[in-house]
């Protein structure tokens, strides 16, 4: 029987500390965000709606609400979930967002920095598988891929920084796979220096423009 990962206290008190850290030092950009999409709706009625929006993911085996700025136009949203469908599939599509969405969220992935807050309620790490909706997990299920069971989530991983070409799942799995193999068998300061590392690259990678795979 395959064990739910355990995570070192070295890297959950790292989460939450950064995470904390982050929140503070974001402050300013919070604000700015918050003001962007005020305007954004003042501007544009199409736009108005939620400052946030909450998807149902998956995380170590059950579901919790991922927290986002709203990118999408409120028509958008209610058409997304109307269908069932994943609201990321709407985000690629430049027509579909917000004038701020557009502008500015997407564009410096500043729609994500409310999941600072999942990961200090414990929904997510910093590093670690990104969480799926509960459709394309209930899919990998089928498959006998069963590991989102048994690991959280995470706001950046190893599949984010592989920014050779469109990623496929097969790949991704395997990604995901090793990264929950490093959880059971690294040590505590192995597995904190291979998750700064993958930061890093995420970082270089946002301030580059070449773009995530979120």
């Amino acid at each position: 029987m395959i064990e739910t990962v355990p995570y070192p206290l070295l890297k959950w008190g790292t989460d939450k500390l950064l995470s904390l850290i982050l929140i503070l030092i974001f402050t300013p950009v919070w604000i700015f965000i918050v003001f962007s999409m005020l305007i954004s709706m003042a501007l544009f009625p199409a736009d108005r709606g939620s400052l946030f929006y909450r998807e149902k993911r998956i995380t170590r085996g059950r579901e919790f609400n991922i927290l986002k700025f709203r990118v999408l136009r409120k028509d958008v949203l209610l058409q997304s979930q109307k269908e069932g469908k994943y609201s990321r599939l709407y985000e690629g599509d430049s027509s579909k967002l917000t004038w701020a969405g557009r502008c500015l969220l997407k564009k410096w992935y500043f729609d994500e920095l409310p999941q600072l807050f999942n990961i200090v309620k414990g929904d997510m790490n910093l590093v670690g598988p990104r969480p799926l909706v509960v459709a394309e997990v209930n899919e990998l299920i089928k498959q006998g891929i069963m590991y989102r069971d048994f690991i959280l989530a995470g706001w950046t991983g190893p599949v984010q920084v592989e920014v050779k070409g469109e990623t496929l799942q097969k790949t991704a799995t395997e990604l995901d796979l090793e990264y929950l193999d490093r959880c059971r068998n690294w040590s505590s300061w192995q597995l904190w220096r291979y998750d700064i590392s993958v930061l890093y690259q995420t970082i270089q990678i946002i301030l580059s423009g070449k773009g995530l795979k979120f």
